[in-house]
């Protein structure tokens, strides 16, 4: 017999039929008269993270929110990703809220704003925000551009639908939010670039919906903990010399840059070689050793510093 009960999958389901975690996400938009307008989200998650030419975030929201009508019409937004702070998300559930309009809604909202640094004209960000994510809509995938022309359309809107960017529904929304800048307060920044300690987290609320009729429901902060990648997961060096000195037929490997390359997870292993054959093209080397090994990983933290 099953240990677990069938529990029946009504709308909103990851709030009704289930416990899902999810971020809070505080989302500025520019309204009609140019001012900035926020709305609270967690429908908000990475959508392409490798392989593309850009990376994107995917929003999912009702089409008749002050953010829907406001990215249709204008296409730009900032993610900002707040801390724990008791009153803070007591204000995120306020600016969740439906039926409020953009400016009755910042008459009350005590968060200071400030400009964002991505280009063109863009909506200002959250001061105390912890990390924001300026995006733009790719409005060029599905066509969605063509359903600007239906924004305005609060009780509803007909179709046709796309299937996974712009108007997806009767109520829906699905955006694909190009990243333009990460933005980071400086403690995090360096935590990310120089490496990251259990007390170098942000303190990242984790909220579970509108679970019921009177509460918003969210879990505080704790101390992360670590977990250690089993050393058992080491490539072997003669798998690893085997993949890289048949990359190319020119450029190859000895077995000590090769030692240094076992830690790499089996998975990215092949586009891990694939650039250091870049880097010994470009500089002229045919025999790859551990000194240029030490090269090529400055390179890469010099690159993840800019």
């Amino acid at each position: 017999m099953s240990s677990f009960k069938n529990l029946r999958i009504v709308d909103n389901f990851y709030q009704t039929s289930a416990f899902f975690p999810m971020p809070t996400v505080l989302i500025s938009t520019l309204a009609d008269d140019g001012s900035t307008t926020i709305g609270s989200y967690s429908l908000c998650f990475p959508y392409y993270i490798a392989g593309k030419d850009y990376y994107a975030m995917l929003l999912e929201c009702r089409n008749s929110s002050n953010t829907a009508q406001n990215l249709l019409k204008r296409g730009v937004c900032a993610l900002n990703f707040i801390e724990d702070a008791p009153a803070d998300f007591k204000e995120a559930v306020r600016l969740g809220f439906p039926g409020e309009t953009s400016k009755e809604k910042m008459n009350a909202c005590p968060l200071v704003l400030e400009d964002g640094q991505a280009e063109g004209t863009r909506p200002k960000v959250v001061q105390k925000a912890y990390q924001v994510f300026e995006c733009s809509w790719d409005d060029t995938l599905e066509n969605a551009f063509e359903d600007r022309v239906r924004a305005g359309q609060l009780e509803g809107i007909d179709p046709p639908y796309r299937s996974f960017n712009g108007i997806t529904s009767k109520f829906g929304c699905h955006f694909i939010l190009r990243i333009d800048r990460i933005l980071m307060k400086e403690k995090y920044h360096d935590a990310i670039i120089n490496g990251v300690r259990a007390s170098a987290f942000p303190r990242v609320p984790v909220d579970y919906g509108y679970r019921d009729s009177t509460n918003f429901w969210y879990t505080r902060f704790r101390r992360p903990i670590a977990a250690k990648i089993p050393v058992g997961k080491e490539a072997d060096i003669q798998s690893v010399l085997y993949a890289a000195n048949r990359m190319d037929d020119k450029i190859k490997f000895t077995e000590g840059a090769c030692k240094m390359m076992t830690r790499v997870p089996r998975v990215f292993l092949k586009v891990a070689l694939q650039g250091c054959v870049d880097w010994a093209r470009e500089n002229g080397v045919t025999l790859i050793n551990e000194e240029h090994m030490k090269i090529i990983n400055d390179k890469r933290a010099k690159e993840k510093n800019k």
